[in-house]
Parts: C-alpha cells; sequence; structure tokens
C-alpha cells in the first residue's frame, strides 16, 4: 500500500498547525487598513464593469 498520500497529509497539517500558531488577530488599525483597500477595490471594479456596459450599451456592438 502506498503511504505517500498519508505522508503528504501529514506535513501539510503540521505546516497548517506551524502557520495557525503564528499568526495573530489584527489590530484595530490593520483591519481599518484592510477594509478600506478592499472597499477601494471593490469600488474600482464597479466602476469598471459600468463603463464597459456604458460602452456596449452605446456602440453597435453591442
Amino acid at each position: 500500500m502506498d503511504f505517500k498520500f498519508l505522508d503528504g497529509i501529514a506535513s501539510f497539517i503540521a505546516s497548517s498547525k506551524r502557520v495557525l500558531i503564528i499568526s495573530k488577530k489584527p489590530d484595530w488599525n490593520e483591519f481599518q487598513t484592510m477594509a478600506k483597500v478592499t472597499g477601494v477595490g471593490i469600488v474600482v471594479i464597479a466602476v469598471i464593469a459600468y463603463i464597459v456596459y456604458l460602452f456596449f450599451s452605446f456602440t453597435p456592438i453591442g
């Protein structure tokens, strides 16, 4: 029987455990920064989508 698969799973669990031990809860400042960046990214994608929608609405292509 091939135990390489089980060794791979054990290795993944060990590295995941290490990451969870090292990681920490973000403080309020870090959380606010991440929320702002995420919000700006959503707005930028929405504006690009709206521009594409307008382009195809007013051209004979769409």
